[in-house]
């Protein structure tokens, strides 16, 4: 049988924990950011631990994020911005998730727009050949523009009904690790 997913995490106070053990604060942070420290893009497997474990959890499930630093380096000025770093990096990762989603349902009105039309006019061609005196030629050709007129609406109905979905969520997701608990602590060994 298998256990409830929360019941894999150490939990305190009703939080689940989320631990990282680093050697050091750079461990942290994308080497390739120049960024000061507290602005600092957070390492992606880094990022994509704590969002991974996030998204394992039920939606409703408060987390608290604590880093073990050797103890020397527990108290340090760079230990004390970790939190305001973090925060930072997942509430940009909200930002670019909230355009992602705007660009998404711009694209996707756009395209429903033009769906229709073509739909509509699709509609008004079929109506037009069904009067041909061939049977089977207005048939064809009826049914042939319905088809297309259906196709134009593919689009649309994909971005608007499944590939929004996915992005609202994610981003509910980074608003989550964006307000977070973080607690520094030294480690024990």
């Amino acid at each position: 049988m298998v256990a409830d997913i929360e019941s894999l995490y150490k939990k305190v106070d009703g939080k689940v924990l989320i631990e990282i053990k680093l050697s050091s604060i750079i461990q942290l942070y994308n080497s390739f950011d120049p960024a000061p420290f507290h602005e600092k893009e957070l390492d992606t497997d880094a990022d994509k631990y704590i969002i991974d474990t996030i998204k394992d959890l039920p939606a409703k499930t408060e987390v608290k994020l604590v880093i073990y630093l050797p103890p020397e380096v527990s108290g340090s000025e760079g230990a004390k911005t970790l939190g305001l770093a973090i925060h930072n990096h997942f509430r940009y990762r909200t930002m670019v998730a909230e355009r992602n989603f705007r660009r998404h349902f711009r694209h996707g009105r756009i395209s429903l727009v033009i769906g229709l039309s073509f739909l509509g006019v699709a509609l008004i061609a079929r109506q037009m050949v069904s009067h041909i005196s061939d049977q089977f030629f207005a048939q064809f050709f009826a049914d042939a523009f319905l088809i297309f007129g259906w196709v134009a609406m593919w689009e649309p109905i994909t971005v608007l009904l499944y590939q929004l979905w996915p992005i609202i969520q994610t981003k509910k997701v980074y608003e989550k690790a964006s307000t977070m608990e973080i607690e520094v602590l030294p480690s024990g060994n």
